[in-house]
Order: structure tokens, then sequence, then C-alpha cells
């Protein structure tokens, strides 16, 4: 197991995977204020066709080089809302 990262050095396209072990998606978005080291969480694009998840910052267990683990199974992330894109623009 690598050595936990901050979620500053997180980037676009690292791998998402479930608490089960399960890929559920990669980075697309990581939402949060850098001046402040406020961390609100993930928008995670599940593949093509599928709309991006929204991963708020509680479900985030731990943050390596390349690969964020999330605190609930891939069959739990299926059932995240919707990230709203335009509310960061």
């Amino acid at each position: 197991m690598a050595d936990p990262a901050s979620w500053l050095v997180a980037e676009p396209g690292w791998d998402v995977v479930g608490a089960d072990g399960k890929h559920v998606g990669q980075v697309k978005e990581i939402l949060g204020d850098t001046d402040k080291d406020i961390f609100n969480g993930l928008a995670v694009s599940p593949g093509l066709l599928k709309p991006t998840k929204y991963v708020a910052a509680e479900l985030v267990e731990r943050i390596e080089e390349g690969v964020i683990t999330l605190t609930i199974p891939h069959e739990q992330f299926d059932h995240l809302g919707d990230h709203d894109e335009a509310a960061t623009n």
C-alpha cells in the first residue's frame, strides 16, 4: 500500500475505487478551496455515456498517488447524485 497523499496533489484522471476494491471511475475534477485547504469532494466520471457523480469529501477513505479509495462499495457509488457541473463553473 502506498503512502497517503493530500487532496491537493490529486489530479483528474486518477482512478477511483470503492471500499470493496472495485473500480468505479476516474477523477474528473477535484472540488475545494485550495487557498483555505478545504476539500469538498470529487466529480467522478464512471465512463462514457454515464453522468458524472458527485462524491462528498466524507466518502473519501484514502488518497494515494494515482488512486482514490472511497468508504462505500461500488454498488453505493452507483446511487450517488449526479455532479452539477454548472455549479462549479
